[in-house]
């Protein structure tokens, strides 16, 4: 299957029509909105689904040197992606080390809702990837937190009010983290008949209520787009593309020495490729409180997010595909 056909099947999948349909209706302006409740209700059953269908699979296929080497790979990846972010930042855009470095998080944490669109992909395309690739989501959440905090305090040493021992506590404990992690251990324990009993909601409804939840997502990012037109020029936008593409090059090259699957393959390069909007802006409010938000969260949601979820996933997939033969 050619990127066209891989491209044009993405562009015209319920998913990311939803969420076009969201950016659309928020910048015409619409008074279409979801309810707060029911998107984070939303997103906690898309991390427990998400969660239960991983923990199973490991069950199933027990545990690997490759399920070790993909985890550390996952923490090493999201500690040093935000290095190569600040300093392509600082040399390409106007941005203050502050800004530079709290966007620079944001690329080394992963998006579970990109995570969650790829698993879909693979699901049309046939494909699947190994369970345990959920818990190399859950570490890759914190380090680049830490990662940018440690470059703020040096560029910046007054920019950080909390200590890294208080951040680290306050993102280990971050709602998302800790229900994918707990479900992926529940279905771990229960294994593949334990979790058969709730399949009928975890898996028959999954892509239904993902279309609900990118739907809300199409409506944040596009109010995000439009609040924040005089904080984005052409270099931010341009990074907000590029950044993912390096990110999913390097990842590319790290999954064929781990040795994963074509799936695995494909999910380690998204999750490489994503950038958080959930977790990090969090986390960032209150290390770096003179970081922008409008920057780093619309650079994050409305910029890369809508490029992976349209165009990199297809991409993401096709190199998966040629690196796996």
């Amino acid at each position: 299957m050619s990127f066209l056909d891989l491209a044009l099947g993405n562009l015209l999948s319920p998913i990311v029509l939803f969420f076009l349909l969201g950016v659309g209706a928020a910048l015409a302006r619409s008074d279409l909105t979801i309810p707060e409740a029911v998107a984070k209700a939303l997103a906690l059953y898309l991390m427990m689904s998400i969660g239960l269908k991983g923990g199973a699979e490991v069950a199933k296929q027990g545990l690997s040197p490759t399920l070790v080497l993909a985890l550390l790979a996952g923490l090493a990846m999201s500690f040093l992606i935000p290095l190569m972010a600040y300093a392509i930042l600082r040399a390409v855009t106007k941005l203050s080390a502050v800004d530079a470095a709290a966007v620079a998080a944001h690329y080394g944490s992963i998006s579970a809702v990109t995570l969650a669109a790829a698993l879909d992909v693979l699901n049309r395309v046939g494909l699947t990837s190994e369970g345990y690739m959920v818990a190399v989501a859950a570490v890759m959440e914190t380090p680049a937190i830490i990662s940018a905090l440690l470059i703020a305090r040096r560029a910046a040493p007054k920019a950080s009010t909390t200590t890294t021992g208080e951040l680290l506590h306050e993102a280990s404990l971050n709602g998302s983290v800790i229900t994918l992690v707990g479900a992926f251990f529940i279905g771990w324990i229960a294994g593949p008949e334990g979790v058969k009993p709730v399949a009928p909601l975890f898996t028959d409804l999954f892509r239904g209520l993902l279309c609900i939840f990118l739907l809300d997502m199409g409506l944040v990012a596009g109010r995000g787009l439009a609040r924040a037109k005089k904080h984005l020029d052409w270099r931010l936008v341009g990074f907000g593309i590029l950044m993912p593409l390096l990110a999913a090059g390097l990842a590319a090259v790290v999954s064929l020495a781990i040795g994963l699957s074509t799936g695995g393959t494909m999910v380690f390069i998204t999750l490489a490729a994503s950038a958080s909007y959930i977790a990090v802006p969090a986390a960032m409010r209150i290390a770096l409180p003179q970081a922008e938000p409008a920057i780093y969260l619309t650079l994050s949601l409305g910029v890369t997010f809508p490029f992976n979820l349209t165009f990199g996933l297809p991409l993401y997939l096709m190199a998966a595909q040629m690196l796996r033969g």
